[in-house]
């Protein structure tokens, strides 16, 4: 009985991405450009942080060929803070851009494969 019970367990475990210390999880982004026509980008992340060896350590924006727009490093590792939010103001976007792709990575993976796209013409102007 007690190895079936840590099959299931592991089973679980392993259905569940965010229990992979080595992938870096995008939970959500929020996109606002103000009036000079920058973006600030609060994107939230989630990362089974383990160390300062190990831990989630950047997002950037890209566009949909790869171009890096903006890059927020993350100087520490946020262990007991799980997910969490950080911000990049001054964003410069090309003209005509629609669409933006947020990627996120780890100290000992570097970026993983999780692209998350955002559509920029739902984004509200700051007053």
């Amino acid at each position: 009985m007690k190895v079936l019970f840590v099959s299931i367990v592991m089973g679980l475990t392993l259905l569940n991405p965010q229990a992979f210390a080595s992938e870096t999880f995008i939970d959500k982004v929020v996109a606002q450009e103000n009036s000079q026509g920058s973006y600030r980008f609060d994107v939230t992340l989630a990362h089974a942080d383990k160390s300062w060896d190990h831990y989630a350590n950047l997002w950037q924006i890209e566009t949909l060929q790869g171009e890096v727009l903006g890059k927020r490093v993350l100087l520490h590792p946020h262990i007991s803070e799980q997910p969490f939010t950080r911000s990049l103001t001054g964003v410069q976007l090309p003209k005509g851009i629609t669409q933006v792709v947020i990627v996120a990575g780890c100290t000992v993976d570097g970026i993983n494969s999780q692209r998350f796209t955002l559509q920029l013409q739902n984004v509200s102007k700051s007053q």
